[in-house]
């Protein structure tokens, strides 16, 4: 997972900084369901594998009584550090596979973005060991953008097409380990009911960001680094159209959500 996670670009220098500015943030709702679903008021502990640049872990600050960020990548979790202000959030050094974390401590584990870059196989078994009797897991991708800027967006989306396009020609397609789907939780064995949930939310954004949300994929950047040019990618129709909306407008984000109790 390290040489994956190294090949990814995250730990590139301002990579985090871009990312965390420029990223969805999580589906409110989840701070409203997945207590419930753990049937808890307010979780005593939150532990969020993959964690990143704090973005999914700074979420869960007011609502849990402690969260714990879980993220191998050096420079992303040193951002996340200094990026918190929550005396109840921390982060450490580990995987989703060793968190060192106590047994049955944590009412919800959560992967945020991140499921696609862990082995299920080594994954899940270490949520189990993790997360009490009746507690939740959670996994959580956003799917689908719609904005008001029809060109925009389009141009945005094409860029993800043409990435994946360039990376199936670099051989580098195998990076993640695949689309996650509720098929990897009821297989694992680990939980009693588990099922696939559509979430959204919505935020705002103008042109820059929406630039900057397509450059925040490690993706993105990997091939611009392997040699293509902005125009190869689409950057450069991207750039022109998000010009067009210099001012904040809706962002509709679409969530796919794996939900599993154990």
């Amino acid at each position: 997972m390290r040489s994956k996670l190294d090949r990814s670009g995250y730990g590139r220098p301002g990579f985090a900084a871009d990312y965390d500015r420029f990223r969805p943030n999580p589906p409110p709702v989840l701070r409203e369901l997945l207590p419930q679903l753990a049937g808890v008021v307010q979780p005593r502990l939150v532990v969020d594998l993959g964690s990143g640049t704090g973005l999914s872990s700074r979420f869960w600050g007011e609502a849990a009584e402690e969260v714990v960020g879980v993220e191998p990548n050096d420079a992303m979790r040193r951002f996340a550090e200094q990026a918190t202000a929550a005396r109840n959030v921390r982060y450490v050094d580990g995987s989703s596979y060793a968190t060192n974390l106590p047994e049955l401590s944590a009412d919800i584990v959560t992967a945020a973005q991140s499921l696609q870059w862990m082995q299920p196989q080594y994954a899940l078994p270490e949520v189990a060991r993790i997360l009490r009797e009746g507690g939740v897991f959670c996994a959580y991708n956003y799917v689908v953008l719609q904005t008001p800027a029809w060109e925009a967006e389009a141009s945005f989306q094409a860029v993800r097409r043409r990435t994946r396009e360039l990376l199936v020609h670099l051989g580098r397609d195998a990076d993640a380990f695949g689309s996650p789907n509720a098929a990897w939780l009821t297989e694992s064995g680990v939980f009693r009911h588990a099922r696939e949930l559509l979430l959204h939310s919505i935020e705002e954004g103008d042109g820059e960001r929406l630039v900057g949300f397509a450059l925040s994929e490690g993706s993105t950047r990997a091939v611009l680094e392997a040699g293509a040019s902005e125009t190869d990618v689409g950057l450069d129709r991207l750039r022109a159209a998000a010009a067009a909306m210099p001012r904040p407008v809706p962002w509709w984000i679409g969530y796919r959500a794996w939900v599993g109790l154990k």
